[in-house]
């Protein structure tokens, strides 16, 4: 497959593995509302963030949605979307293979983008995510009409889709629209409702659909010259003795196919989504100055319709969302009003000037966007986090003032791949494919001295919990002999030194 190369690539291709792991602290101040909520709202580095996020969601998202700057040349108050090409590209690489990472195997990831670098991230995309898992280019069309000021202006973005693996992805359908809703009618007062017809000739030459219908009121037709009908005749009896051929009004019509209403399951989306349908630019800067105000808004929003159309299709209820570029909040104020789940990270001080406050608003039952339409009337909550330290030094060793907790599920996520979901109570971490993981850090056995418990000796192994099976025990030391381990089954790895870096 061709790749795409730039100055600093081999650079930038490894920037992912080497970003540290970092923790996440809760600043409970900027929280708001239900204390139970799994949703979070990250101030720092999306890069930074994502690898934090990595032990914990890997495999779990369901829907990504992201609005990277779009490289336009042109400066935004809230953040600097002026950067060299390849710098974007270096930006965008590394960002996007730890989005991969979080996405789970049925989920898709949808990614905003104009046509100053469009074409460039379809490529590297197809690198990051494979090329066979390309889903479609989605047209946005996100102007009224056209900018007077270009010699021919840009009526549409594009959103590039991708799924995590192409044979597991599930995209919802749509429901009707008011328009679409219009066209179904009960002229002949059918017991079943609505409904509307469709041509009941196929392309193509079968020979057995190729009979003649006589109409109830005498007339003959056979079919239109170089197609068939669409099904064969016993078929087509059938669905006359079941009502469900028109032959209009007078009964002397071409047959045509009855499709009721409440047999419509939606329809599938496609790529072309005009703004009558999912918003445009004007429509999301008066949402944003109904919020903040005009003098403090954001320069760039998306219409909340769009991003409702994009987690609709991607996911359904209590499925988890993930925005790395939260902006102004939008994804995740549409995705609380849809009851789903989220993660928004955004780096910039309208982390807590725009995205909390917008959000509190939607727990108090704001009214704007897709409220109405949703039937949104308030409630649930967030957790404000920020980044803190990494769990390791420039020189490998345990950050001072790492909890158990987070190393816990560092090591975990090292180890087995998958993230960790236990409560960390307990020097024991689990099992993973007939392995049992403990973990020896910072007075978890109730020793309170920093080092209690952390050296693996006989007395610390008769006090841990039981698995019967291997065992791999991470600590600071050990004063067993290598016979005793291999009789109990144990590998010892000792801390800083033997925790794997991916």
């Amino acid at each position: 497959m061709p790749l795409l190369h730039w100055l600093t690539r081999e650079q930038d291709i490894q920037t992912a593995i080497h970003t540290p792991y970092r923790l996440i602290e809760e600043v409970r101040e900027f929280s708001w509302g239900d204390r139970d909520t799994q949703n979070m709202l990250i101030q720092g580095d999306n890069l930074d963030a994502l690898k934090a996020l990595l032990p914990y969601y890997a495999g779990k998202v369901k829907c990504i949605f992201i609005d990277p700057p779009y490289n336009t040349r042109s400066a935004f108050e809230h953040y600097d979307d002026n950067l060299e090409h390849t710098q974007w590209l270096a930006m965008m690489y590394p960002r996007l293979e730890m989005l991969r990472s979080l996405l789970s195997e049925d989920g898709s990831i949808w990614v905003t983008i104009d046509d100053n670098e469009a074409h460039y991230l379809k490529v590297i995309m197809d690198e990051t995510f494979g090329r066979k898992n390309f889903v479609a280019n989605v047209v946005w069309q996100k102007r009224t009409s056209p900018d007077a000021r270009l010699k021919l202006g840009d009526a549409n973005d594009h959103i590039l889709v991708y799924a995590k693996k192409d044979e597991c992805i599930e995209l919802n359908k749509l429901s009707l629209t008011e328009k679409q809703l219009k066209n179904y009618k009960n002229p002949d007062n059918d017991p079943k409702g609505r409904w509307v017809s469709s041509d009941y000739s196929a392309q193509g030459y079968r020979p057995n659909q190729m009979y003649t219908i006589t109409t109830p009121a005498g007339v003959q037709h056979k079919p239109p010259e170089g197609m068939c009908w669409k099904n064969i005749e016993s078929v087509f009896l059938n669905l006359v003795a079941d009502n469900r051929i028109w032959f209009g009004k007078d009964g002397k019509g071409v047959p045509r196919r009855k499709t009721f209403l409440f047999e419509h399951e939606g329809v599938s989306a496609w790529t072309w989504w005009p703004n009558d349908e999912v918003g445009h630019n004007q429509e999301a800067k008066k949402e944003i100055n109904a919020i903040f105000g005009a003098e403090d808004a954001f320069t760039t929003p998306k219409p909340e319709r769009l991003i409702q159309r994009i987690i609709h299709v991607a996911s359904n209820s209590n499925d988890l969302v993930l925005d790395s570029f939260l902006g102004s909040g939008t994804t995740a104020a549409v995705a609380h009003k849809m009851g789903r789940r989220y993660i928004g990270i955004e780096m910039g001080d309208h982390a807590m000037t725009h995205c909390a406050p917008r959000l509190r608003k939607v727990i108090e039952g704001e009214q704007g966007g897709i409220s109405e339409a949703v039937g949104w009337k308030g409630g649930g909550g967030f957790r404000f986090y920020r980044l803190g330290v990494p769990v390791f030094d420039e020189n490998g060793h345990v950050t001072t003032g790492v909890r158990f907790a987070p190393l816990a599920a560092h090591i975990w996520f090292l180890e087995t791949g998958i993230p960790y979901s236990g409560q960390a109570d307990s020097p024991y971490l689990g099992s993973h494919e007939g392995v049992g993981y403990y973990l020896l850090f910072n007075g978890i056995l109730g020793d309170k001295r920093p080092n209690g418990g952390n050296i693996l000796t006989s007395k610390v192994l008769s006090g841990l919990p039981f698995h019967d099976g291997a065992k791999i025990i991470f600590g600071e030391g050990c004063r067993l002999s290598r016979e005793r381990l291999s009789s109990e089954g144990i590998t010892f790895r000792q801390i800083p030194y033997e925790i794997k870096a991916r």
